[in-house]
């Protein structure tokens, strides 16, 4: 019953003020929004790729090691097979050494852009015993 009773004076109140209001206007605004709509496309370019070279050397470096441990005697023995795999992984290396072009391709993510104008808000204006009012509202 409270709510009615409040109901009822609030619209008293607002009638009063629209009777009595003078120089009244409604100005609605609006706002630019701009929708982005995602779209992939696949973009390739040649690059300069360095040669991988480390199956290379793992099987150079073996190698060298297993005949430095032919080599070896006594003592060097492990000297020998170290050196021997470390001059197998060098000229691995150094052999299969630079680079090539090479196409690589990738997915990227772009965005066409539309521009849309959409209502904001309305503002009333009006004047009551000599003073300016605002309201700002939504439809």
């Amino acid at each position: 019953m409270r709510y009615i009773a409040i109901g009822l004076v609030s619209i008293w109140s607002c009638s009063f003020l629209a009777a009595t209001a003078h120089s009244e206007t409604v100005t609605d605004h609006y706002k630019t929004v701009i929708n982005s709509t995602p779209y992939q496309v696949e973009v390739c370019t040649n690059q300069t790729v360095r040669n991988d070279t480390t199956g290379d050397m793992i099987v150079g470096g073996l190698i060298g090691g297993l005949i430095g441990n032919q080599i070896g005697k006594g003592g060097g023995k492990n000297a020998a097979t170290g050196i021997g795999a470390l001059t197998g992984a060098i000229i691995a290396n150094d052999k299969n050494a630079g680079s090539k072009n090479q196409r690589v391709c990738r997915i990227e993510t772009r965005y066409n852009e539309s521009q849309v104008t959409v209502y904001s808000h309305s503002i009333a204006s009006f004047n009551y015993n000599g003073r300016s009012y605002s309201l700002s509202f939504k439809k």
